[in-house]
């Protein structure tokens, strides 16, 4: 019963989103739907049971069959067009953004909402010429309905282009492309922060389960290789429920799996044969990264973009600072509102699943480090990041996270004494970097006022 629990809902709508067929697919089902719909109402027209408006009559049967020829002509020709723009767009994604931003571009839904019209209109209009021919009163079958609407398909069919180019004239500018990788991260960060209600802990604590699998815990081995793209959650507790087993995870999303090395551990070791086999099912491994569970794939494309910008060969600072401002509002959703679940557990409270994830200390070090690195010598680089890391320090909760802050700018004011040889860039720099220091002094001195107010309010 487990092993056939559904796969997730943000996993099933990554997968039936990133791919150029789903919708094409569905609009051309559509599309014979509607033939066999109007191709019904001109047999009823043919047979006289019904009378068709004057303007919908297209002459013979000839006539007919010309207007739709020349229509699925110009059809099938403007589709060849739009897969070129396409495959146009694409090889420039892969040559300006990085080739992991190409999936971005698949799962667009304007692209393959054209490609689907298209096809529609031409499948509808073949349907339609065919249908035409000798009937059973004396004449030639025109299905005047059918035509009518193949010729409205068509220009509906153009409205689309024209959206189309409009569409990837935009999609193509790289602050575009920014915002939609940002949009994603946030709604990654949503989704990886949704928690439903914490049943009471009963059983031994997460510390003691960790000593009991490091002394004598079963392992479990990759059964492929290639990224964790997805894990199941939910299938995994209810499998270490009914077992009386916990599983804890070697890897998360994002992460590369080697075929044979180990995946999971289990404990008590009893369980690992069985839980082996469910867990191969509840992990989905791919060729690629997806940011279905995956935060650090959404911050990695953000550094990829701004890493190419500020290389010799593109030396474009400004998308840089792009990235920059977009990775700190991001992280700033992190500080203040990213809560992950680190264990799962069953509706007794026991622990059965403990998970591998990325840490906060992490995706600060990933979103600021190599674009410091990268930015050595650019003092607008320098200070937009430390402007970024002020930004992020208003939204801390805990002294750890400012001082990994704090290290991060310290960082940075350090290689902007190295590389920037201007005083006056220096001196800017270093006027960011006390601005930052004295944000944090500020929060520090509110939070030790509002602990004595607390402690009064409870005295009292």
């Amino acid at each position: 019963m487990i092993s056939a629990l559904p796969l997730g809902s943000d996993w099933r709508r990554e997968a039936l989103r990133t791919n150029l067929w789903l919708v094409p697919s569905l609009e051309v089902i559509a599309a014979v739907v509607l033939y066999a719909v109007t191709h019904s109402i001109d047999k009823a027209a043919y047979a006289g049971s019904l009378t068709l408006p004057s303007w919908m009559v297209f002459g013979t049967a000839d006539a007919a069959r010309q207007i739709l020829t020349t229509l699925a002509a110009a059809v099938i020709t403007v589709v060849g067009i739009v897969f070129s723009i396409t495959i146009v767009t694409l090889t420039l994604a892969s040559t300006q953004f990085g080739p992991r931003m190409l999936r971005n571009f698949i799962r667009d839904r304007g692209t393959q909402f054209t490609l689907g019209t298209f096809v529609a209109t031409f499948v509808y209009a073949t349907l339609v010429l065919i249908s035409i021919g000798p009937g059973n009163r004396g004449k030639d079958f025109v299905p005047h309905l059918s035509i009518t609407l193949s010729v409205g398909l068509v220009t509906l069919s153009m409205a689309v282009l024209i959206y189309f180019i409009h569409h990837i004239a935009t999609s193509i500018q790289l602050p575009q492309v920014i915002a939609s990788i940002a949009r994603d991260l946030s709604r990654a960060i949503d989704a990886d922060s949704e928690e439903a209600g914490v049943p009471a802990e009963s059983g031994p604590s997460v510390p003691e389960l960790l000593r009991r699998m490091t002394d004598a815990g079963g392992t479990v081995p990759a059964p492929a290789t290639g990224y964790l793209q997805f894990v199941r959650h939910e299938t995994l507790t209810g499998l270490a429920a009914e077992k009386g087993a916990v599983i804890r995870l070697l890897h998360r999303p994002g992460h590369f799996l080697v075929e044979g090395h180990p995946m999971a551990t289990v404990w008590p070791p009893g369980a690992t044969e069985s839980v082996s086999r469910a867990l191969r099912r509840a992990h989905i491994t791919g060729s690629n990264r997806t940011l279905a569970q995956d935060l650090s794939f959404a911050i990695d494309q953000l550094v990829e973009i701004a890493i190419r910008a500020l290389s010799p060969a593109v030396n474009d600072t400004f998308t840089a600072l792009t990235c920059i401002d977009w990775l700190g509002a991001s992280l700033c959703k992190i500080t203040s509102q990213w809560r992950p679940v680190r264990v799962h557990r069953d509706s007794h409270g026991y622990v059965r699943l403990i998970n591998a994830h990325v840490s906060y200390t992490r995706l600060i070090e990933r979103a600021f480090e190599k674009i410091r690195q990268a930015g050595r010598g650019m003092p607008a680089v320098l200070i937009r990041q430390l402007e970024a890391l002020t930004k992020i320090i208003d939204h801390t909760t805990t002294n750890r996270q400012r001082e990994l802050l704090l290290e991060q700018a310290a960082m940075i004011l350090q290689a902007s004494e190295e590389s920037v040889p201007e005083p006056a860039d220096r001196a800017d720099v270093q006027r960011r970097y006390d601005e930052l220091s004295a944000a944090c002094r500020a929060i520090r001195a509110s939070e030790r006022e509002a602990v004595p107010a607390a402690s009064d309010r409870s005295v009292s």
